[in-house]
């Protein structure tokens, strides 16, 4: 039995599950209309999970996938957190603001986050995927047990056959061209920045398990090119940020149908880690800035800090407003439609 089938999916698409954009309301719209919704828990703990899956149950009785951060621990330095801070200083004191004291690393990995598995097990969701890497040997039999299909996210053949060795059920391949945070298992390895047709036909073809195409795939003709691939589901992300479901606020659709949008760019200095975003005040500065960043999350708490003071300030170009490559193709439509456009989309 396929993939598709075991989930029981009509459509083989799957909403990505993009932090800070993702919501229960939009993975029930997305699972109701017969393809996989998804929700992400890497940004909260395990109450804040059990909360999005619970509410995310009442909104529909369809499977969903739940999404996961598997990052190795920051490497703390106190000498590299207080440079980045003063570098960060200006932009900070332009909107009348001061940085943060000090820095905290505000997202547990799941790889050493017993109570986020505690309460996974607990809930056992039909789905549970991976980002940045892949849990223990101990904590995947667990959710396998609990009966959940496992996916992870890869960006490389060799991350793949990680993937594949560690028991996955299916991978998926980010391309180059996808938005928000790359899923390299180590973000300081040489990326070989393989675009989405190349990585997904290399997986069909070398790792034996399901592959899900993702990066830069908008409408129903690239869904069928990444079926004609070889993959058994094609994960659109940036196509449902201006979906009324989304958690985008006015900033970030506003620059999603900008200029903004023909101009992504791959940044660091948001988060400590590589991620797509739209061109905008910070990611300028970012790509400027010649200083060392702390790792991910570190870094993203001075981001989040930056942010909050600039909209307070009324500016909105600080937001991490992640978008991939296609985005200059949203649509703006409920996730319902726009799942039944991608649909006819594909028969053209």
């Amino acid at each position: 039995m396929s993939l598709i089938e075991q989930l029981g999916l009509t459509v083989p698409i799957i909403q990505a599950p993009m932090a800070g954009v993702s919501t229960p309301q939009m993975a029930a719209a997305v699972c109701d209309a017969g393809a996989l919704g998804s929700i992400a828990v890497g940004a909260t703990n395990a109450n804040g999970a059990s909360r999005m899956i619970a509410e995310t149950r009442v909104l529909t009785d369809r499977p969903f996938n739940v999404n996961l951060f598997v990052h190795a621990a920051p490497r703390r330095d106190v000498a590299v957190e207080s440079a980045w801070l003063q570098a960060l200083t200006p932009q900070f004191q332009a909107f009348g603001a001061t940085p943060p004291a000090g820095l905290n690393t505000i997202y547990q990995s799941f790889a050493d986050d017993d109570a986020m598995l505690s309460a996974l097990l607990a809930d056992a969701p039909r789905v549970v995927s991976f980002h940045f890497g892949l849990p223990d040997a101990e904590r995947i039999r667990a959710l396998k047990q609990a009966g959940c299909l496992l996916l992870a996210t890869a960006t490389n053949l060799d991350e793949a056959l990680a993937c594949k060795a560690a028991g996955m059920d299916a991978v998926v391949a980010q391309g180059w061209e996808a938005g928000g945070h790359r899923g390299m298992f180590d973000p300081d390895a040489k990326d070989s920045r393989l675009g989405t047709l190349a990585l997904t036909r290399l997986l069909v073809l070398r790792t034996g398990l399901p592959v899900i195409a993702a990066g830069g795939i908008m409408d129903g003709r690239g869904v069928r090119a990444a079926l004609d691939l070889g993959a058994v589901a094609a994960q659109l992300g940036t196509a449902f940020i201006a979906c009324p479901e989304s958690a985008a606020d006015a900033a970030y659709r506003d620059a999603l149908a900008s200029d903004a949008a023909h101009h992504t760019t791959m940044t660091r200095a948001i988060s400590g880690r590589p991620a797509r975003c739209l061109r905008n005040r910070f990611t300028e500065w970012g790509g400027q800035s010649a200083g060392v960043i702390p790792d991910y999350p570190v870094a993203y708490d001075a981001g989040k800090a930056l942010n909050a003071a600039a909209k307070a300030a009324g500016e909105t170009g600080f937001g991490a407003q992640w978008a991939g490559q296609g985005a200059p193709l949203a649509r703006a439509m409920p996730a319902a439609d726009l799942i039944s456009v991608l649909v006819a989309e594909m028969r053209v």
